[in-house]
């Protein structure tokens, strides 16, 4: 797949409260149309305003879960994507409350092949999550230990499944 075919012409909003972090995931969706906020206040308008075809939401500092609430009910793809919230906790919470992928800023540069998995697995008709322990199960297993999953075997088997 290339994602720069399958995110060509997207409208994505892209929110962190980091300068830095919105001009790097900008440069590398460069063939999307791109709206950028900095702020939960001015996420929540542009997301109540606008369609997007996928929305990118830092966890920390721009209060990700409630904005994420707002996309679930516009039926907004959501890429959650945290540094400080980095936990088995908060990869959870993120499944539960309906996010498509969950990505520690450290594979923020893969951004563009993240959210064209989501589009892709969303047309298909296709469990996202399998593409995504596909591509971060093994950051997981380094980051949190091989067993993080043994906590709750059955969420995971459920989500996981075809």
């Amino acid at each position: 797949m290339d994602p720069k075919k399958v995110l060509r012409g997207k409208r994505v909003l892209i929110v962190d409260d980091e300068p830095d972090i919105l001009d790097f995931l900008t440069e590398i969706l460069d063939v999307c149309k791109v709206d950028r906020a900095s702020s939960f206040e001015e996420a929540k308008e542009m997301l109540e305003k606008n369609y997007y075809d996928a929305a990118v939401l830092d966890i920390m500092g721009v209060r990700g879960y409630e904005l994420l609430d707002i996309a679930k009910k516009k039926n907004i793809p959501t890429l959650m994507l945290t540094a400080h919230a980095l936990s088995k906790e908060n990869l959870k919470k993120s499944f539960e409350k309906g996010a498509d992928f969950y990505v520690p800023k450290d594979e923020m540069s893969k951004v563009d092949l993240y959210l064209a998995d989501i589009l892709e697995a969303r047309e298909k008709k296709k469990n996202v999550w399998m593409k995504w322990y596909e591509r971060l199960s093994g950051f997981c297993d380094r980051r949190f230990g091989p067993n993080w999953r043994d906590d709750d075997p059955d969420f995971w088997k459920n989500l996981l499944k075809y």
